[in-house]
This record gives C-alpha cells, structure tokens and sequence, in this order.
C-alpha cells in the first residue's frame, strides 16, 4: 500500500489529568477521530476541527489545534498546494469540499463604508418612528394607474407578489445536503419570521407542507423530486440554472446521503449518487429558457411567482436581462464565495465573480434598459452580517439569501467537511445518530433571532442615513464609498471613494 505523505490538519490535545473518561468525546465525534481504550486516544487523520468534542467535554480536557508541522517557507507553492498535490498522486480523483470559497480574495464589502446624515438632512430616530422592512419578491410595474370611474380603484393589474418582512431569506439548501431537521427548522424560521426559505434541488419533504407558504420550490437539471404536487405547495418556483460556489456545472449528492427518506423525496434510488447535468437537457438559448419558466407559470395557473438562479460570471449582467425579458419575475444571483455542500475544490476557488461587482453590473444594465422593475433581484455569496445585507441593497439588490450565514446560526463550526455527510452537530448528515442531535426549537428560535438581529441592525442603518424604508435603500449607489479602491473597481460598482 501506498504510504501518504499527507499529515494531519489538526491535533487533538487531551489533558489526562482532567479527562473523566466518560466517553462523551468519543459519541460525539462523527468522524471517528476519537477512541477510547485504557484512555481516550485520538486519530489526528481523522480530526477536521469541527469542535464537537471540544463543545461538549465536561471537564474541558481537550483542545483542537492546527498542525504547527511546517513545508519549507515559500511565498508560491503554499502547504495547501503541496498537501493537494500529495493527495491527488495518492488517490488520483478531483478533490473535494464543502462551504464556501475561503481564498483571500479581496472582500468588496469590507472596502465599502455607508454615508450617514448629519445637521441639514438629519437622521431618524429608529426606536421612536416607524422604519419599514417589509419587500415583495415579484415583478412590478414602473408606475400604477387608478380608474377614475371606480373610484380611484387600482387599474394597474399586478404579478403574483410575496410579502416578506424583512428583505433576508435563507438560501437554497437541499434535503440530502442538510438533514430534515436542518429543513424543518429554516422552513420553521421562514413562518415564523415572514420571511422565506428555499427547498434546493432536493425536493420538498411532507413534514414541511404547513410551511409551504413560506418556500421556494426549486427546479434544477436533476428534477428531483418535481411533480404537480411540488409546484403547487411552493410560494414561489426558482429554476436554477447555476449556483456561486461551481459555476457550469453540476449537482453532486454522494450516494452515502441518500437515506430512505432521501430517496423517496428525490423520487431516485436509495444509496444511488444523485447527479445534476450541467446543463438543462431543454434549455440551450433564452427562449428554450423562457419555454420553462411559462411553463412553470401554465402549470402554476399564473399564481406564484417564477424566478432564475444563476451564478455570478463576467457576462452577468446580459444573462439577467435576457433572463428579466424572457418572462421571469425574480433574478437570483449567486456570488463565487456561495456556500455548497459539495464542490471540486479548484472549482470552488477558481470560477466566478464577486456578488458585489455582480449585482451592482446587473441593476446598472436593468436600469440602463428600463426594465429593472420588470424583476426582483436577490443577491447571494459570503454575505457575514447585517451590513453587508444594507450595502447589498445599496448596490441594487431587493433581497438577500443567507445559507453559511443561517447554518452558523444553527451550529455549525464551518469545518467544510459537509460532503463526507459525517457532520458532528447534525446538520450535514444523514445519519440518524448524528441528525437527531439537531433539537428543531431551539434550532428555529436560533435562526429566527439571527434575522430579528440583523433587521433591527438594518433599522438602525436606515435611520443613520435619514431613509425610514428599506426601498429607499435600494440601488442608492450615492450612499456608498470605496476606500482603498482603485478607479476601475470604483467604476463596476457605480461608487465614489470616500472623500467625495
């Protein structure tokens, strides 16, 4: 057999001297890096520093720390490179991950500061006057039109609209790639809080039917799980065409995470890889793409809104007005630090674009064509916090999806080992003695207080910038300043340095 050359990520550390030897550790530990004979002795090859064990020691005995072991210093061929490189003369396969792109690439939103009034044009005091949240994800028109003889009654004839309350919604994730109970909870959340969830590619469970008011259904190459019966219990249908953390190509769910349940809602074969081509088998231009999204709306009798996922690439802006002018009410952008719970790692890291450059180019082309109304626009991709969600919307986004953002809220300690489905805290995992770790309530009131916080946090902003409604946010590039920024990026993204 082949010797590795590959060490160890981490290190387990255990203080004998503290450790009660009650095992809890090594129950804890879904990717079998602990054991316990005479003592509780770890694998370090296994360990992927998901912290599980650290969390729930009692004694707090054991610490997770990275493998001081150093390559000889070199600014080009990086330890990752090298340990990539001895991993693949190993195995000879592509490599994989989960989550989201984590290269240093330059993060726009920590080189945008907001503006904020100050004497003649005064702030508003958001704890003593109203500040308004509240989105419709829809197409709308550019002006409303009243009949006189019905008095004053609207004439205008609206799309089919949803209400949401506060612009932030979670992100697609499928049942497969995150278990039911991860589902339930953000599908839970969505309800509770007005806001929405999305099933992925993955279909839509029965224990989540009373929520469905509150999900987007999602149609993707695979068609998993679609019938009449999908369609008709979403709010909203989203046909993705790609997503931000692999662009051009396909869905992969390894075959270990198709549990029973798995397969019955995917509607394919228990313990079988679920594959998504590339691209959709009937859609090759705009039109075959707007021959589905009328269907979709035929099938739907025109009552829910029918939306586009894509991800973020350099021609973005053209694809989403062909994707606005072929019918579609909702444009969904994904960035290239969009999370997923499986990708080739040089995929992950080397294709796409940033959601900042991406949604400012496209609300600036929607403009410049007088069709920005005719679509809502969602942004997607590495979004951390309430301020990148306000700076988002600055540059032209409706809405925000959250899908790292919403797992951390439920557990997860980003350890990007969501493809081996031996998730620790319950959430990327199939198997049940991990996925019932994952207690529903709590999980929900964890996700519902996350958007509670980031809405009251969007509030203040609001207020700070002398605007008492989130649509007065929308596109007001004007608002926003670029430091350190050189006049290229500035010009992308339709923003002054700050000074200006």
């Amino acid at each position: 057999m082949m010797r590795s050359l590959v060490s160890p990520d981490f290190l387990v550390k255990i203080d004998h001297r503290q450790c009660r030897r009650c095992k809890r550790c090594v129950l804890n530990c879904g990717f079998g890096a602990l054991s316990f004979l005479d003592r509780v002795t770890p694998d370090n090859t296994r360990c992927v520093a998901c912290q599980r064990c650290v969390a729930f020691c009692p004694e707090g005995a054991i610490t997770v720390e990275r493998n001081p072991l150093a390559f000889k210093s070199n600014d080009y061929w990086t330890a990752n490179d090298i340990k990539s490189i001895y991993k693949q003369a190993e195995a000879g396969g592509m490599l994989f991950t989960g989550m989201g792109n984590d290269r240093p690439y330059v993060s726009y939103f920590d080189r945008m500061v907001l503006d904020a009034c100050q004497v003649t044009n005064p702030s508003i005091d958001p704890l003593r006057e109203p500040m308004e949240l509240r989105t419709y994800l829809g197409s709308k028109p550019n002006a409303l039109e009243f009949a006189e003889r019905t008095g004053g009654a609207l004439a205008t004839r609206l799309g089919p609209q949803v209400a949401l309350e506060t612009p932030i919604i979670f992100a697609a994730m499928s049942y497969g790639a995150i278990s039911l109970q991860a589902h339930k909870a953000l599908a839970r959340a969505a309800s509770l809080a007005g806001s929405l969830m999305n099933t992925g590619e993955g279909g839509l469970h029965k224990e989540l039917y009373p929520y469905s008011d509150r999900i987007i259904v999602q149609v993707a190459s695979g068609r998993f799980g679609v019938d009449q019966e999908y369609l008709d219990r979403g709010a909203a249908v989203e046909i993705k065409i790609g997503q931000g953390a692999k662009p051009g190509i396909g869905g992969h769910l390894p075959g270990e995470k198709v549990s029973q349940e798995v397969s019955q809602t995917r509607m394919i074969p228990e313990g079988s890889d679920a594959l998504s081509p590339a691209p959709h088998h009937d859609i090759y231009s705009i039109e075959d793409l707007s021959q589905l999204i009328y269907a979709l709306k035929e099938a739907t009798r025109y009552s829910k809104p029918v939306g586009v996922k894509i991800a973020a690439v350099h021609n973005v802006a053209a694809i989403a007005s062909g994707i606005a002018r072929a019918g579609a009410d909702f444009v969904y952008i994904d960035g290239f630090r969009g999370g997923t719970g499986a990708a080739p790692t040089m995929i992950r890291d080397n294709i796409g674009i940033p959601i900042e450059m991406a949604i400012a180019a496209v609300d600036d082309r929607l403009h410049q064509e007088g069709i920005r109304n005719q679509v809502t626009l969602i942004a997607a991709g590495g979004i951390r916090n309430s301020g990148d969600v306000a700076k988002a919307i600055a540059l032209g986004a409706d809405v925000v999806a959250i899908g790292t953002a919403a797992l951390l809220a439920m557990g997860c300690h980003l350890c990007q080992k969501c493809n081996t489905g031996n998730c620790s805290w319950g959430i990327a995992t199939q198997r049940p003695e991990l996925t019932r770790r994952l207690e529903t309530e709590e999980t929900t009131e964890r996700l519902v207080n996350l958007l509670r916080g980031w809405s009251l946090e969007l509030k203040d902003f609001l207020g700070a910038l002398g605007v008492n409604a989130i649509e007065s946010l929308r596109g007001s590039r004007e608002r926003l300043r670029g430091v350190g920024l050189n006049q290229v990026e500035l010009d992308v993204l339709g923003i002054k340095p700050s000074g200006r």
